[in-house]
C-alpha cells in the first residue's frame, strides 16, 4: 500500500503558516514541500516525527531550503474533511424489477407492511411455506393484488355447477356401459366359441378313444352323454353329437344334441323308420350350425356311430318358421316334401344370424347304412 506524506520531519514544530507559500485554504502554493508517494514501510519514521492523525487529516510539516512550492493535493481516498458533492441517489426501480430483486436476494424492498405481505405469503397463514410459495399471488385484473373475499369468490366461480358435475357423471355412466358392452360381446362371439370348441374336441376324442377300446355300446344314454359324431363335408364340420337339447350340459359345450325328451323325443339314426333330429347353435358356443343354410339338395350330411356309417342327403329346407312349429320335426316332418314314412335326419338352428327370433330348419333322407368294418362311406373319403 501507497500513500501520498510530506518529507518535513516535524508536522507540527516550529514552521508557521508563512513557510508553505500562504495560507493553505486560500490557494495559494505551499513555499517549498513537496509530496511524494513512497511506501510507508520503506522510510521508518525520524525521532520525533508524526502519524496521520486519527482526524484523516494530511499530515504537515516544514519544508526544506532551497525547494520550490507545490499546490496543494487532497487524499485521493475518503479520509479527507473537505466538502464535496454527495453522490446521487439510485434510481429508483420497478415493481416487477423489484420483485425481481426480492426473489432474487430473498429478502423483499419495501417497508415494515411489504416484508410482512412477503413473510406472510412465504409462510402462509398456518405456517404452510411450501404450499403458499408453489401458489402465485392472485391479481384483480387491473392489477391489484385480491382481497380474501374477493380470492374466495374466484375459487368459488371456478368450481363446476351441479349441471356440470351431472353431465360428467352421467358420461362416466355410459363410457362404463359401453365398455361393459363391448367386453360382453367379446365374451359372446370369441371366448365362449373358443372354450365350446376346446370341449368339443375333448369330447370327440374321448367317444373315438371309447370305441377303439370298445367301451362303448349302443343303447340308453343320458341326458348330455355323447354317442356320435356329426360330419359335414362341405362345410368341414365334425362335432359330437349328445342326448339332449340342453343348453347347459350340451348346446353350450359346442355339440349338438338329439331331441330325445318328452313330445320332442324322436327316432335313434338305427331305426327302421322315423327322423333324427338335432338342434345347434348358430352363432356362439361354437357355432356348429351357423353356415347349414348354404347347404344345397343332394350335400351329404354323414352319422358316425360305433359301429355304423348313416349317410344322409339334404333334400330341402324351410328359411324361417316359429320356435312353436315343432312339427317339423315329426317322424314325417310337414314342409319337408316327405309324404311317407322314412328314415331322415333334421337339422334345426336359429334365425337370423345373432338372433333367436325364428327357426332355420334343414331336411336330410338317409341313402347308405355302412358298417365301420368296411372302412369310411365316399362322402368322407372325397
Amino acid at each position: 500500500m501507497t500513500a501520498l506524506r510530506p518529507e518535513r520531519e516535524d508536522l507540527y514544530g516550529d514552521a508557521s503558516y508563512e513557510s508553505y507559500g500562504g495560507d493553505p485554504y486560500g490557494g495559494q502554493s505551499f513555499g517549498a514541500a513537496s509530496y511524494v508517494e513512497e511506501p510507508y514501510a520503506e522510510k521508518p519514521f525520524a525521532e520525533g516525527q508524526h502519524t496521520e492523525q486519527p482526524s484523516g487529516r494530511a499530515s504537515r510539516g516544514g519544508v526544506p531550503d532551497g525547494r520550490a512550492s507545490a499546490p496543494y493535493v487532497p487524499p485521493a481516498d475518503d479520509e479527507t474533511v473537505a466538502l464535496r458533492v454527495p453522490d446521487p441517489p439510485p434510481p429508483s426501480i420497478s415493481a416487477s424489477a423489484a420483485s425481481s430483486v426480492t426473489s432474487a436476494t430473498g429478502s423483499p424492498q419495501g417497508g415494515r407492511a411489504a416484508r410482512r405481505k412477503a413473510a406472510k405469503g412465504r409462510h402462509g397463514r398456518h405456517g404452510g411455506g411450501a404450499a403458499a410459495e408453489a401458489q402465485p399471488e392472485q391479481e384483480s385484473p387491473d392489477g391489484r393484488p385480491l382481497s380474501r373475499v374477493e380470492a374466495r369468490r374466484q375459487a368459488k366461480a371456478r368450481k363446476p355447477g351441479a349441471a356440470v358435475v351431472a353431465s360428467r357423471a352421467i358420461g362416466e355412466v355410459f363410457i362404463t356401459t359401453g365398455v361393459l358392452m363391448l367386453l360382453f360381446v367379446s365374451y359372446q362371439l370369441w371366448w365362449t366359441n373358443v372354450r365350446a370348441h376346446a370341449a368339443a374336441d375333448k369330447e370327440a376324442s374321448s367317444l373315438q378313444n371309447d370305441w377303439a377300446s370298445g367301451k362303448g355300446a349302443p343303447g340308453t344314454f343320458e341326458p348330455g352323454q355323447g354317442f356320435a359324431l356329426l360330419h359335414i363335408p362341405k362345410l368341414d364340420v365334425v362335432v359330437p353329437i349328445a342326448e339332449g337339447v340342453s343348453n347347459k350340459k350340451v348346446l353350450d359345450k359346442g355339440m349338438v344334441g338329439h331331441y330325445s325328451e318328452g313330445a320332442l323325443k324322436t327316432a335313434m339314426p338305427d331305426a327302421k323308420t322315423g327322423n333324427f333330429a338335432l338342434a345347434g347353435h348358430r352363432n356362439t358356443h361354437g357355432e356348429p350350425f351357423r353356415y347349414i343354410n348354404r347347404l344345397s339338395p343332394g350335400d351329404s350330411i354323414v352319422v358316425e356311430t360305433q359301429d355304423e356309417y348313416f349317410v344322409y342327403k339334404m333334400t330341402s329346407t324351410l328359411p324361417v318358421t316359429a320356435p312353436s312349429n315343432t312339427s317339423v320335426i315329426a317322424p314325417v316332418p310337414r314342409g319337408s316334401g316327405f309324404t311317407t314314412a322314412g328314415r331322415y335326419i333334421t337339422l334345426t338352428t336359429c334365425t337370423p344370424e345373432f338372433t333367436s327370433k325364428y327357426r332355420l330348419i334343414v331336411w336330410g333322407k338317409m341313402v347308405e347304412e355302412r358298417p365301420r368294418s368296411k372302412g369310411k362311406p365316399d362322402a368322407l373319403v372325397q
